[in-house]
C-alpha cells in the first residue's frame, strides 16, 4: 500500500515535459490528471456511443435495451478503469501497454455478466463503446511518454547515489539551502544531516513539497526490496496482512480445478510427445522448499534428457538458456511455460499457488540461505507456478541473480494485494504470447 501511495504521489508531482511551452506544458499535465481522464473517458464510452447510436441501426432496439446498454458501458468503462489504475500504480510499468489488456478484461466481465443474466444490448454500442475508450487512453499515455520524464530533487547522503542507477529518471541535486523548487524531495532520513539541512527539510514540508525517503522511492520506481531494507523493519512487519492471503487459497483451488479440466486434453497431449522424443517419464519430481520452510514434491513436465542421479549436483540443478541438456520439445514448453501446469495438483494439494515466489530446490535453497540474509522470508507465503520475480527475471543462475530475484520476492510478499496478483497475470499472458520465458 505505502508504494502504491509513494508511486501516485511520484505521478502528481514528480513528471515535468520536455518542452520549454508554458502553454503546451498546462495542457499535458490537465489532460494526464485523474479527474479529466475520469470524465473525457465516461463521455467517449457512453455518452457518445449512444448519440452516435441511431446511425448505425436500421431499427429501433427494445427500450430496455438501450437502458442496459447505458448501463453496461458506464460499468465496463469504470471497471476497466479501475484496472488500469490499479495495476499500473505498481513500478516498473508502461502504461500505454496495459490500456489494452485492462478495458478488455473490464468489458469482457460485462459482458459476460450480461450472457449469464441474460440481458439484452446493444452489442454494436458495446463495440463502439471499447474502441473509443481504448484508442482515447492510448492516444493520451502516449502524448504523455512523448513528452514528459519523471524528476526528483535529492539532498546528497546516505543511500541517495543509488538513484543515479534509475537512467529513466531526471535528478536535481539540492546544493544550496537558498534553493526553492517543487520538484518532490528525496532524502535518506536513516542519515544524520546537519541541523540546518533538517531545518530545512522541514521548512519545505511545511510549505507542501512532497518529501520521500530514498528507500521508499527505489523500491517504488523498481518493484525491488533491497535486502538491507528488511532490516530495517521489525520483526513479522514482512509477514502479509490483508485479508486477501487467506481468501486467495480458496480461489487458487477452484481455478486449479476447473483448469485441470479444461486442459486436460492439452496436458495429454504434451506428456505423450514427451515421452516418444526421449526416453523416461513425462512428469518430472523433485523435492523443494515450500511454504513455511517445508519441503514438498513439485511436478513438472520433463523438458531435458534424464540424469543419472549419482551426478546431481548444485549447478546440474542451476537450469542455463542454452543448457544442453534440454530437448526440443522441451525448450518449447519451457519458453511458453506449458512445463509447469504439472503444478496444478500442487495446488489443489494446496502445497503451491498460482502466484508466489518460485520454489528452489532444496540443495539450492540451503546454499542460498548461507550467502544470501533473510532468503527464508520468501517462505511467508506460499510459492507460485509464476510470480512478480518470475515475470520480471526468469531463471537465475548465480548467487548476484539470486539477490536481484529475492529483492522481487520481497516485494511481492511486503505488497501482496489482488492487483498486483491481477498485473502478475497480465505480465505472464505476455510471456506465454511472446515466448520470452525460456531463460
Amino acid at each position: 500500500m505505502m508504494n502504491e501511495i509513494v508511486s501516485a504521489e511520484l505521478a502528481n508531482y514528480g513528471f515535468s515535459t520536455k518542452g520549454k511551452g508554458s502553454i503546451w506544458k498546462r495542457v499535458v499535465r490537465y489532460i494526464t490528471r485523474l479527474h479529466f481522464q475520469l470524465i473525457s473517458g465516461l463521455f467517449l464510452a457512453v455518452v457518445a456511443p449512444a448519440l452516435m447510436r441511431g446511425r448505425w441501426e436500421q431499427f429501433a432496439d427494445q427500450v430496455a435495451s438501450y437502458d442496459n446498454s447505458l448501463l453496461g458501458t458506464t460499468l465496463a468503462f469504470l471497471l476497466g478503469f479501475l484496472f488500469f489504475y490499479k495495476i499500473t500504480s505498481f513500478p516498473g510499468i508502461r502504461k500505454v501497454q496495459y490500456v489494452l489488456p485492462s478495458f478488455v478484461a473490464g468489458y469482457v466481465l460485462i459482458v459476460v455478466m450480461f450472457f449469464l443474466l441474460r440481458l439484452d444490448y446493444s452489442r454494436y454500442q458495446f463495440v463502439i463503446s471499447f474502441g473509443m475508450t481504448t484508442s482515447w487512453f492510448m492516444v493520451l499515455f502516449l502524448l504523455r511518454k512523448r513528452v514528459t520524464r519523471l524528476r526528483l530533487a535529492y539532498i546528497d547522503g546516505g543511500r541517495t547515489h543509488l538513484l543515479k542507477q534509475l537512467g529513466w529518471v531526471d535528478l536535481v541535486q539540492v546544493k544550496s539551502l537558498e534553493e526553492r523548487g517543487n520538484l518532490p524531495l528525496v532524502v535518506d532520513l536513516n542519515e544524520s544531516l546537519d541541523e540546518d539541512w533538517e531545518r530545512y527539510i522541514a521548512d519545505n514540508a511545511l510549505r507542501g513539497r512532497p518529501i520521500f525517503h530514498v528507500k521508499q522511492v527505489i523500491e517504488s520506481l523498481t518493484g525491488r526490496m533491497p535486502v538491507d531494507h528488511l532490516a530495517e523493519n521489525k520483526f513479522g512487519s514482512l509477514a502479509p496482512t490483508t485479508l486477501y492471503a487467506p481468501a486467495k487459497l480458496y480461489v487458487d483451488w477452484f481455478l486449479a480445478l476447473s483448469a485441470l479440466i479444461l486442459l486436460s486434453p492439452l496436458l495429454l497431449v504434451v506428456a505423450i510427445a514427451i515421452r516418444l522424443e526421449s526416453p523416461g517419464p513425462a512428469i518430472f519430481k523433485q523435492t523443494r522448499m515450500g511454504f513455511g520452510g517445508k519441503p514438498f514434491t513439485i511436478y513438472k513436465f520433463r523438458s531435458m534428457r534424464q540424469q543419472d542421479s549419482t551426478k546431481v549436483n548444485r549447478n546440474s540443478e542451476m537450469t542455463k538458456s542454452d543448457d544442453d541438456r534440454i530437448t526440443k520439445i522441451g525448450r518449447k514448453i519451457r519458453g511458453n511455460r506449458i512445463d509447469e501446469l504439472p503444478q496444478i495438483l500442487n495446488i489443489l494439494k494446496g502445497e503451491m499457488s498460482w502466484i508466489g515466489p518460485r520454489p528452489e530446490a532444496m540443495r539450492l535453497s540451503s546454499w542460498y540461505e548461507e550467502k544470501i540474509p533473510f532468503y527464508r522470508y520468501r517462505h511467508l507465503v506460499r510459492p507460485g507456478i509464476t510470480g512478480w520475480a518470475q515475470v520480471h527475471q526468469g531463471h537465475v543462475t548465480s548467487v548476484e541473480d539470486a539477490d536481484v530475484k529475492l529483492q522481487y520476492d520481497f516485494f511481492y510478499v511486503r505488497n501482496l494485494s489482488i492487483w498486483l496478483d491481477v498485473l502478475v497475470i497480465f505480465k505472464t499472458f505476455q510471456v506465454v504470447l511472446t515466448g520470452n520465458g525460456a531463460k
